[in-house]
């Protein structure tokens, strides 16, 4: 018995106890996505394959297994991942033009020693490789986003049916300022957290901080942060606007039924 099979055991458990059936989806709904990212890298490895339309579909399918399977069909799911998909849309330009300007694509000098052996010529554009990588890399926080936001408006809207659909905006905006800031934390922390080792590895090489900064190797984890931390601004106003949008509908389309 592995160490990760007990580990998954122990979350499973969990899981379970904590979250009942909602929580044993979950824990099914990591295997799942886990599937679609290998699916997604195994197409990848056809040289005629675009990375950022296959990693656009891959977001699509891992943010309607997350939200779908685990919260079930209904107005905040589907608002949130309207919300998701948008926001994945906008971003991307984002995360083109800074991957193009910033020219982070492809290897480091420092990788340079350990990729001798191999030829560099295998046919793969690391432009759209390094888009695909930041794009798979935020989707996880956008949802969280979404849906934490989508959530408690539909609790609002739901004991306080008079709302307006600009008061709902308003506490939908209320509520995504107030995730907006601990999200942030929790993303630079953890790519931070990752990639202590590549810290002490540049401390090695000596290298000063103006060479840290300026390595391709840092400079691709910086816009791994900073596109992550727009994605998730742009969520906030988007999912406030489409959950209001829709719950609004919604109650229009119940005043004209009686």
């Amino acid at each position: 018995m592995t160490v990760q099979f007990i580990l998954a055991v122990i979350l499973f458990i969990l899981m379970t106890a904590v979250g009942g059936k909602k929580g044993a989806r979950s824990f099914v709904a990591l295997f799942l996505n886990f599937t679609v990212l290998i699916l997604s890298i195994i197409i990848m490895n056809n040289p005629g394959a675009n990375p950022v339309v296959i990693t656009l579909f891959a977001s699509a399918l891992i943010s309607s297994i997350t939200l779908f399977y685990i919260s079930r069909w209904g107005t905040k799911t589907i608002t949130a991942f309207l919300a998701t998909i948008v926001t994945t849309c906008i971003l991307l330009v984002f995360i083109l033009l800074f991957t193009n300007q910033a020219m982070i694509q492809g290897f480091g000098e420092e990788e340079i020693e350990e990729l001798a052996p191999y030829s560099l010529y295998v046919g793969v554009d690391f432009v759209k490789i390094g888009a695909a990588m930041i794009l798979m890399s935020t989707i996880g926080a956008i949802i969280d986003l979404t849906i934490a936001i989508s959530s408690p408006m539909q609790e609002i809207k739901h004991h306080n049916p008079d709302i307006d659909r600009r008061s709902l905006f308003a506490s939908g905006m209320s509520i995504g300022r107030d995730i907006l800031g601990t999200s942030a934390n929790t993303l630079f922390f953890a790519f931070f957290g990752g990639y202590m080792g590549l810290l002490l590895w540049f401390k090695d090489l000596k290298y000063s901080l103006g060479e840290i900064v300026n390595s391709k190797v840092f400079s691709s984890e910086m816009i791994f942060i900073g596109s992550s931390a727009i994605g998730m601004a742009l969520a906030i106003p988007i999912t406030a606007a489409l959950t209001a949008y829709f719950l609004d509908k919604k109650k229009l389309g119940r005043n004209r039924s009686y």
